[in-house]
């Protein structure tokens, strides 16, 4: 039976590979984000010192009228989120006049009471409230049914009792299709509601009865509401993405991506030879089946995303050089192949589960603090962790199983794995300690007093402010952009892209809203050439100050739960010196990648976060490992000294740190190459939080369990 479920496995994978890029074409079931597709995002913060349930009302009226301003755009997929209980965000991927879009969705809602001859009744700013509720009245047809119960502020009631009275006493004459005997109401110009007047209202109170349900009557009275909103929405996050710049990322992106996985596919192969083949069957249908959850769960696929794809599958492949790495040492105690497939595997387990569950922690986080494109980074993340455990356990081991029953494949040649590293002798790490806790410190105070003295390179999504990319058509000088940025104030630093010079990318920290941009396409369009003109605004972003600063604080909070939570499972699953020491080594990565980005003056914005976070993701898989392999020594070499199974066990795992390593990077080279700025925003830090976290799990975290033993457990077998 396992081997028909193998046959079967084989024979599924490739029937729904055929048909996912044939008559399924799951490449255009995945909804692709701004940065692919082209679009808006905007972000609305409520200009309210309301907090708790009253903001969370005001949030919910918000949120019920920009949705249904949204849906008259007819755009395919737009998606509405509040953030931060006091900002909403609104992405219109495929939106094509960018502009009239943010007018339309971030106008002031305009709420109007009319009667059937077009007069004006009251206006929104004499709601004071709506709500729903259960008709209490006598009328048999209406008991049980829902209401709409409206409440008018002083001028508000006398206006509308002189309109009603006027209705009863027929003294309004409908002009079009309405009756006579009505009072319209409307938001934006569309009707919500038009109940019939059957009395004169002389109260602050009225309740509009009928055939609601609960659902319509909780909308209507939320639209009401949301009307009459005593609030301000600020513009203090824009993201337009043109059509033109979003196909041609989405293109370059998908084609790196899967020249990224191609490598992957190649490594393994020449690495593991028939093992290599078995992962590349499990990956395959990784792949798939990321591709697949993504559609279900309507996920939006970004271009950071494509690097989180890139980064699960180097989890995934690590996953398999555990595995494999444990297989090979069984053969070489001179097991058979079958048996130290099945010993490979149970012995692996534990590693695999601890090392991805604990960067899952870090994708969890991230998916929670981040925003936009960060979360759509840690959501494919976080779903190809999930399933790389899967195929990796379940199917390579099935698979492998069967293999080790066919003889002529059962051969420890044909199952040896290739060492990408041979050291000649185990290296004393223990030995070196010290200099390379010298090493570190050293290369961290100047990084970091680098980015102090001269100041780190923050980015707009730090400090706020506006950027632009435009096609002019032609190489304009930049003079004369400077000038008429001047003119509006506007200091703005400005740079040439594109292959003949005729883009423009200009940043500035003021914060430019709507109104503000539009006077500066005004006066920038005499610049254009006619070509110019056609796809002008080809990219635009501002971030307020707000923004920044949140972003800001959100990142400590990032790093400090995460630390937090992976300290408690690894004192849970180990014991506590191995959790302070993994805390430790996270602090070295971390301020490792600051130093890096103080020494190169590296630009940080929204992906530093990104960065960040895996960083200590990847950090802590590499250092788990690690310390599995010390705590299985631990109790098979329980005579010998703690300093010798230290060093035995990072020497035991160096090859395998060093082949998912350069799995990795080699990975998202392609990225680096072909996918754009966003994508090297990511991949950037990714490449370096790869490379401290192999180093410090291997030269580090060992070495610092070892000391902090030393200092709090003595043991005449494990002392120094």
């Amino acid at each position: 039976m396992k081997r028909a479920a193998a046959i079967l496995i084989i024979v599924i994978l490739i029937a729904a590979w055929i048909l996912s890029v044939g008559p399924w074409d799951i490449g255009s079931r995945i909804s692709l984000g701004l940065d692919m597709v082209g679009g808006v995002s905007v972000v609305l913060e409520a200009q309210t010192e309301a907090q708790g349930a009253e903001l969370k009302s005001i949030m919910e009226q918000v949120l019920a009228v920009m949705e249904k301003r949204v849906n008259e755009l007819g755009l395919s997929e737009p998606t509405l989120a509040i953030e931060n209980e006091n900002r909403i965000r609104i992405e219109l991927p495929g939106a094509q006049d960018a502009q009239e879009a943010i007018e339309v969705i971030g106008r002031t809602a305009r709420l109007s009471f009319r009667t059937a001859d077009g007069e004006l009744v009251v206006d929104g700013s004499h709601v004071r409230g709506a709500s729903s509720g259960v008709y209490q009245g006598y009328e048999t047809a209406l008991i049980g049914t829902y209401t709409v119960d409206l409440e008018f502020d002083a001028e508000g009631a006398a206006a509308f009792e002189r309109a009603t009275r006027s209705i009863v006493e027929g003294g309004i004459v409908s002009a079009g299709e309405y009756r006579a005997d009505q009072i319209m109401i409307f938001l934006d110009d569309q009707l919500i509601s038009a109940p019939m007047v059957n009395k004169v209202i002389n109260s602050t109170h009225c309740q509009i009865t009928g055939n609601f349900t609960s659902t319509e009557a909780a909308n209507t009275a939320a639209l009401i509401r949301g009307g009459s909103l005593p609030v301000a929405l600020e513009e203090v996050q824009t993201e337009i993405v043109g059509p033109t710049l979003g196909l041609d990322a989405a293109k370059t992106g998908l084609i790196a991506g899967a020249m990224g996985i191609g490598i992957i596919f190649t490594l393994m192969l020449v690495c593991y030879r028939l093992m290599g083949v078995v992962a590349n069957i499990a990956l395959a249908l990784y792949v798939l089946m990321v591709a697949w959850i993504m559609v279900l769960m309507k996920a939006v696929l970004t271009l950071p995303g494509i690097a989180g794809v890139i980064l699960s599958i180097g989890m995934a492949v690590d996953s398999n050089v555990i595995i494999f790495a444990r297989i090979k040492e069984e053969i070489a105690e001179g097991k058979t192949v079958r048996v130290a497939v099945q010993s490979g595997f149970k012995r692996a387990l534990a590693t695999i589960i601890d090392s991805q569950v604990t960067t899952v922690i870090a994708a969890v986080i991230l998916f929670e603090l981040g925003t936009g494109s960060v979360k759509g980074f840690a959501m494919t993340l976080l779903i190809g962790i999930i399933v790389s455990i899967f195929t990796a356990v379940v199917i390579s081991q099935l698979l492998l199983n069967e293999v080790t029953e066919i003889k002529a494949l059962a051969a420890p040649a044909v199952f040896g794995a290739v060492d990408i590293i041979k050291p000649l002798k185990e290296i004393g790490f223990l030995e070196l300690r010290k200099k390379l806790y010298i090493v570190a410190a050293v290369i961290i105070v100047i990084g970091i007093g680098a980015g102090l003295i001269f100041g780190f390179n923050l980015g707009m999504d730090f400090t706020g402010g506006s950027m632009l990319q435009l096609n002019m058509g032609k190489q304009v000088e930049l003079s004369d952009v400077k000038a008429v940025f001047s003119g509006h104030g506007i200091d703005a630093d400005l740079q040439y892209a594109g292959e003949k010079n005729e883009k423009i990318i200009i940043k500035t920290t003021d914060v430019l809203d709507n109104e503000s941009r539009e006077a500066l396409y005004h006066d920038m369009r005499g610049l254009c050439s006619d070509k110019g003109n056609q796809d002008f605004v080809e990219q635009a972003g501002l971030i307020g100050p707000s923004v920044g600063s949140e972003l800001k604080k959100n990142a400590l909070k990032a790093c400090a739960l995460a630390a937090v939570a992976m300290l408690i499972y690894i004192a849970i699953r180990f014991e506590w010196r191995f959790g302070v020491a993994a805390v430790l080594a996270l602090c070295h990565d971390a301020l490792m990648l600051f130093a890096f980005y103080g020494i190169f003056r590296i630009q940080m914005n929204s992906p530093f976060i990104a960065g960040l976070l895996i960083v200590i993701g990847y950090s802590i898989n590499d250092t788990i490992v690690v310390f599995d392999r010390i705590r299985e020594n631990l109790s098979i070499l329980q005579k010998r000294k703690l300093e010798y199974i230290v060093d035995k066990s990072i020497n035991q795992s160096i090859g395998r740190s060093f082949m998912t390593s350069f799995t990795t990077v080699v990975a998202v080279i392609p990225l680096i190459i072909m996918g754009g700025d966003i994508v090297r925003a990511f991949t950037l830090p990714l490449i370096a939080g790869v490379t401290f976290g192999t180093i410090s799990s291997i030269c580090l975290a060992a070495p610092l369990y070892y000391d902090i033993t030393k200092l709090t457990k003595k043991n005449r077998y494990r002392g120094a």
